[in-house]
């Protein structure tokens, strides 16, 4: 994904967009914050295999719970503690 730049007025907030194709991804900032361990954005990944195969590489955690039947996916957690759901195509 690209970094986009946000307008001047919102970019005052902190945060920071993305985008790749026709997808845009939003990301903002809390005083207070604290990891989301449950709830998560779920992200559709073209080469699902690949990816994990990378993830993997990197050094990072990959869970595959498995449990949906006909469904590639897995959960990772950012470096900030967020959880994230990767869905094959």
């Amino acid at each position: 994904m690209t970094e986009l730049p946000k307008p001047p007025e919102l970019a005052k907030r902190g945060g920071c967009w993305f985008e790749s194709g026709g997808v845009q991804l939003h990301l903002g900032v809390e005083s207070d914050f604290r990891p989301a361990k449950k709830a998560h954005p779920a992200l559709r990944c073209r080469d699902y295999p690949a990816l994990l195969k990378r993830l993997r590489g990197a050094g990072i955690e990959v869970n595959e719970p498995g449990d949906i039947p006909g469904v590639s996916r897995c959960h990772v957690h950012d470096p900030f503690g967020n959880r994230i759901e990767l869905i094959g195509e």
